[in-house]
């Protein structure tokens, strides 16, 4: 790493002073956050709080777009970098097993609980203070630089992406993904795919069970097969792993609980790690499905439903696995920018579920990091929460990478 100059430090020393200044301010905004659900499809008066914060922070050309994600602006110059954070959550599945109501925002020796906490309102939070911050100092005249508050994340992954580049003029060199790295640069994530497989069956009378053909058993096998199929991936990728897979759901269909179901669905969630393609993967579970005997069928899903704005855009769920290399100027520099903010070198490391990355990397090819506050075990659980003294360091580094990014593409 280069050596810090006196301007370097000079500008540190700004930034680190009015991220502190700013903390109290960023806690409030997320507490804001996470007292408004925003499932997938319902982010509404999130996105309008948002909205409602970019505005009074001064950014440029803060709006709504027509699916619903929200943008905002600084700097008019040529080079463009993103900072991006999706702004719906997983849902309650039971809220009686929460410790603390999980939207009430409720803290604790410092700690937020609240779903959405950590995946990612508390990095939105701080991505658009920070970058707010950003252009107080004194943004370059090199760049311009976009925040996304990004919707259907959950839902399907990369999707706001993939509307954003292929549809609007938005084109970063870099984006920096505000994921729950607990401080630490994310430089590469596995990615998914979603599967279905239906086994059929004949339906009678639950009495007389030997008369027809029951769909979950012929599925029986083919879970059996899915599990070895899991245990002997062995496309090793040096820093995302082995692939692996999972099944995540079972439903079935009968025309009662007292007549043998004459179909049977289970979900798959297949994540792929660099060196295995979605059409390598079919092949895969079509084989396990031959193998166990079973007339099954095999589909891969299709995401169509709208979003809060009732905008639709299509897409296979297929999100492609992504590395940006750790020599790279946007992982340099986020290192930098890190240690700068840390006082210690920060942990360099892959993500263990998949983000947005899947679509401006996977897809797209742009050169995509992640940090943020909060740590990722505490993701989509009944303990979702973020230790609120991380925003400020979080809210600093998102000020500083644009220049440390400068510096380190020079």
């Amino acid at each position: 790493m280069a050596e810090t100059t006196s301007v370097d430090r000079g500008f540190e020393r700004e930034v680190t002073r009015l991220s502190g200044e700013m903390a109290p301010r960023c806690v409030e905004f997320l507490h804001d956050l996470v007292t408004l659900p925003s499932p997938s499809r319902g982010e509404r008066l999130a996105c309008e709080r948002v909205l409602r914060e970019m505005e009074s922070l001064g950014f440029q050309d803060a709006h709504l777009d027509e699916m619903g994600n929200v943008l905002g602006r600084i700097g008019s110059g040529p080079r463009t970098l993103a900072f991006d954070a999706h702004i719906d959550t997983v849902g309650i599945s039971n809220p009686t097993h929460w410790r603390h109501d999980p939207f009430r925002g409720i803290v604790t020796d410092g700690i937020l609980f609240a779903r959405g906490a950590s995946d990612q309102k508390g990095g939105l939070a701080a991505i658009v203070h920070g970058v707010a911050l950003a252009d107080q100092i004194g943004l370059s005249s090199e760049l311009t630089v976009w925040v996304t508050a990004t919707v259907s994340g959950e839902d399907c992954v990369g999707l706001a992406w993939q509307y954003l580049i292929n549809e609007t003029e938005l084109r970063p060199e870099v984006v920096v993904i505000g994921m729950p790295s607990h401080l630490g640069v994310c430089h590469g994530q596995r990615g998914r795919m979603e599967v279905e497989i239906a086994t059929t069956g004949v339906s009678v009378h639950g009495s007389q069970p030997d008369r027809g053909h029951n769909a979950i058993y012929s599925m029986v096998p083919v879970i059996e097969g899915l599990v070895q199929l899991h245990r002997g991936f062995d496309v090793d990728h040096p820093m995302l792993g082995c692939g692996s897979l999972a099944v995540t759901g079972i439903t079935s269909q009968s025309p009662s609980l007292t007549a043998i179901p004459d179909e049977c669905v289970v979900h798959v969630d297949r994540r792929l790690t660099i060196g295995e393609t979605a059409d390598d993967a079919l092949v895969q579970i079509n084989d396990v499905c031959q193998d166990a005997g079973a007339d099954a069928k095999v589909r891969l899903l299709h995401y169509d439903l709208p979003s809060w704005r009732g905008f639709t855009y299509p897409t296979d769920k297929v999100f492609p696995a992504w590395e940006t290399p750790a020599e790279s100027p946007a992982v340099l520099a986020a290192m930098s920018a890190a240690e700068r903010v840390l006082g210690r070198a920060p942990r360099i490391h892959r993500s263990a579920f998949s983000s947005h990355g899947c679509a401006t990397s996977g897809l797209f090819g742009i050169p995509t990091v992640g940090f943020g506050p909060a740590d990722e075990l505490h993701s989509h659980t009944i303990n979702d929460q973020i230790p609120l003294a991380q925003l400020e360091p979080a809210m600093a580094f998102y000020a500083m990478y644009p220049q440390v990014y400068l510096e380190a593409g020079s």
